[in-house]
């Protein structure tokens, strides 16, 4: 499903692309505006005299494929990413049953001989003793 969404879009962006270009080629009801500037007398050369209506009914069928995929990607991404959490939770079971979390041990007895004491590494930086409270300080004289 995610490969059509993606596929989908990739679809959208290019029409919005094209629809981008027919409107900036488009002839301009008076004569200024980006119709001209962007080549508007350059549609009438290429295309023929009644590049207006191909060029309308273009923009036409170009705006209602946008708004069609826009609708359906809208649908499709809605469903498929506010899916129950039920293939998460299960997933999570399942590898909770395969691989048991095992929490390290303090040893029973202090060590005597701190070159013995184990080497510091990230599962017992996590489990540091809290350190003592500061002393309290001293009551001013009078």
């Amino acid at each position: 499903m995610s490969f059509l969404i993606g596929l989908l879009t990739v679809v959208l962006v290019l029409d919005c692309v094209l629809l981008i270009l027919l409107v900036l080629i488009q002839l301009p009801k008076k004569d200024a505006g980006a119709g001209v500037a962007f080549g508007g007398a350059a549609t009438d050369a290429l295309f023929g005299a009644g590049t207006g209506n191909v060029l309308t009914k273009v923009t036409k069928y170009a705006t209602i494929v946008f708004f069609v995929l826009a609708v359906i990607l809208g649908i499709m991404q809605s469903s498929f990413y506010h899916q129950p959490g039920k293939e998460f939770q299960r997933k999570v079971e399942q590898q909770a049953k395969e691989a048991p979390a095992t929490m390290p041990t303090a040893p029973s007895a202090p060590l005597a001989d701190p070159a013995a004491a184990p080497a510091v590494t990230s599962t017992n930086l996590m489990t540091t003793p809290a350190a003592p409270p500061p002393a309290p300080a001293p009551a001013p004289q009078k």
